[in-house]
């Protein structure tokens, strides 16, 4: 793979998913007529709840660790994750015999740290939200001189992200619009990068909870604060502030920017469950949340939305199904 410098290019994506291809599943794309009914559209579902360790996180983290030196191998790797790239990053450790620490917030649910430990890594709780537990990691990572593996702000991850949409494009040739959650915009800006290069008609919307707004309220220029403290039922996209590397990517490609509620996100997850038999998470839910509160028009429009994950706690789906319910306008 050519040394990536200050830009992530196609080159990178179609390098990257030859380097996966014996590793990650091919997931399924599929289409549901009820959805297609509620929205008066094409909705494709790119299933990454079903991949490997349950999200796409596995694409970036392992094509990352895949082109460790053996010096970097032999010092071992740190991250830091609010459980997505965690399971990712150990299972891409796992496989290749490279000792994982990986530091996570408090709050993450436990299947996702039980999932991370399975998998063989240190798991140290701490902080918050994704930021504090990053912070905790840099300072080991000084400490240690091991390896740090960015969750979404490093090109070779943001590439390995990118292979979704090479997959999508496959599956479904007739995509007019994709939307794509944002967190830190590792997936975001690895999807755009490929589908404008491709075909730059083909429309890219992020989606972003309202609990943690940082690229959205950066994207259209608004107040750039950092809060203080960020919670909210799609932990996987709860970031405080955008990737430096990734944002020039995202407000270079991306065609529009929306937010969705947690009632809205809730919603979208109880439907999925209801009528797709899908358990996905709530930043996976996330893509459908923005279509089905009508924050972007797709009606009579082939939409592809990437579901991102599938790792949530199924003790909390009586809490989701009280917050849907609280507002039945869709259900």
């Amino acid at each position: 793979m050519r040394n990536i410098g200050d830009c992530l290019q196609l080159a990178d994506v179609l390098e990257a998913m030859r380097c996966l291809a014996p590793v990650v599943h091919q997931t399924p794309m599929t289409e549901s007529a009820t959805f297609n009914a509620l929205t008066g559209s094409h909705l494709h579902f790119k299933l990454e709840n079903l991949q490997r360790t349950g999200s796409f996180k596995l694409r970036g983290s392992y094509n990352k660790i895949s082109h460790l030196s053996l010096q970097q191998a032999a010092q071992g790797i740190v991250t830091a994750s609010a459980g997505n790239h965690a399971q990712g990053v150990a299972f891409s450790a796992a496989e290749q015999k490279i000792k994982a620490k990986i530091f996570m917030p408090e709050n993450t649910p436990k299947a996702k740290v039980q999932a991370t430990s399975d998998y063989g890594a240190q798991v140290v709780l701490t902080g918050e939200s994704y930021q504090e537990s990053f912070e905790a990691a840099l300072m080991d990572q000084q400490k240690t001189g091991a390896t740090f593996i960015h969750a979404f702000d490093d090109y070779q991850v943001m590439a390995g992200q990118g292979t979704v949409a090479v997959e999508m494009l496959k599956q479904c040739p007739e995509l007019q619009t994709v939307f794509v959650p944002i967190g830190g915009g590792g997936l975001a800006a690895g999807v755009a990068t490929y589908l404008k290069n491709i075909n730059r008609d083909i429309r890219v919307i992020g989606v972003q909870s309202e609990c943690a707004p940082a690229v959205y309220n950066r994207y259209h220029q608004r107040e750039d604060s950092i809060p203080e403290h960020i919670s909210g039922i799609a932990e996987g996209i709860l970031v405080k502030k955008p990737g430096q590397k990734t944002f020039p990517i995202i407000d270079q490609y991306l065609d529009d920017v929306v937010t969705v509620s947690d009632q809205e996100i809730a919603q979208a997850m109880i439907l999925m469950l209801e009528r797709s038999k899908l358990l996905v998470e709530g930043a996976g839910a996330a893509a459908l949340a923005a279509v089905l509160s009508g924050r972007v028009s797709v009606r009579g429009k082939h939409a592809g939305l990437i579901i991102s994950g599938g790792n949530t706690d199924s003790e909390q789906l009586p809490v989701l199904k009280q917050m849907a319910l609280s507002n039945d306008a869709v259900l």
